[in-house]
């Protein structure tokens, strides 16, 4: 059974009188195997009726959902021979951000992301997708590893921002990310991002200032949570489904401003429902945006990405 968000109960009771019926056996009266499919049919219906949609705020939630495929997921279905790399060779190792060496549909990559976790140790280990300075030095090192090699990056974004611990503060959280983001935009070889589930503040941005930003469908990228502007603006977190609408935060948001380059579409009721569709799909995306770059100098993609995020924000002149 699927974990179900709150605006899905409609759903849920379906499909939980599918799986009643699943359970019975005929009795020469009830056709169940046509029943479920009159259900089935009606399922499908109201999905996508319900995902056509979404709210903003809605869509946070399927963003944030915890069956949604994350970064170990994507390497582990799309990255061939991957070699995994640890350690900022300053402090220590941060798993909230991974990363590594591999083949992508044949070209040869390096790899980063932050992961989240899909359990309770798996989320404790990875601080739940929130890195410490030292993560962010090791994605520095991991990248202008990669412009040495002549590598493309692709980075995959979830997050819901950086690390904000005290730990963190003393060890210079913003810096480190400032420095990740100034090396995102020096690097000579292509850098593809794409937002999989959360982008959050300067914790996402640090590993997507990138020649082509892609995201999901149904994930949002922003400079502050929903929660959180919510919070500072109006002294209650409460209303963050107000503050979701204002931030401009979904992928389709942001392609209209010309903030993102491409929005890749997940399968019907969200990725969470179909991680193996998912995943083929980014592995199709990537694929596609790292092809644009073949034959490209060094010196014209460092360009193209400046002049991308020159243009941002710009208005007209009357």
């Amino acid at each position: 059974m699927h974990n179900f968000l709150d605006f899905e109960k409609p759903i849920a009771e379906l499909e939980g009188k599918i799986e009643e019926l699943r359970h019975l056996t005929g009795d020469g009266e009830l056709n169940i195997a046509e029943e479920v499919g009159k259900l089935q049919t009606k399922v499908e219906k109201l999905l996508d009726q319900t995902y056509a949609k979404l709210t903003p705020w809605q869509k946070t939630q399927v963003a944030r959902h915890p069956d949604r495929p994350n970064t170990l997921d994507y390497i582990g279905a799309l990255i061939d021979d991957y070699t995994p790399l640890a350690g900022d060779r300053l402090f220590a190792e941060d798993e909230a951000i991974v990363g590594g060496l591999g083949r992508l549909r044949g070209h040869s990559v390096m790899v980063l992301g932050q992961e989240k976790g899909n359990d309770t140790e798996s989320r404790m280990k990875h601080n739940f997708g929130m890195a410490r300075p030292e993560g962010y030095r090791k994605a520095q090192r991991l990248m202008k590893m990669a412009d040495r090699f002549g590598l493309p990056v692709v980075a995959l974004v979830d997050t819901a921002g950086a690390y904000p611990g005290i730990d963190a503060e003393e060890r210079g959280q913003a810096e480190a990310i400032a420095r990740s983001i100034e090396t995102c935009l020096s690097l000579h070889v292509p850098l593809i991002s794409v937002v999989i589930g959360e982008g959050g503040s300067g914790g996402a941005i640090a590993i997507a200032a990138a020649n082509t930003v892609l995201m999901l469908e149904h994930s949002i990228y922003s400079v502050i949570s929903p929660e959180g502007c919510a919070s500072i603006l109006w002294r209650d977190g409460d209303l963050a489904a107000d503050a979701a609408e204002a931030l401009k935060l979904t992928a389709q948001d942001l392609s209209q401003l010309n903030i993102i380059d491409d929005v890749i579409i997940e399968p019907l009721g969200g990725a969470h429902r179909s991680p193996e569709e998912t995943i083929v799909s980014v592995g199709e995306a990537l694929e596609k945006a790292l092809d644009q770059f073949a034959g490209m100098e060094r010196g014209a993609i460092k360009a193209k990405r400046r002049e991308k995020f020159l243009e941002m924000g710009k208005v007209g002149l009357s």
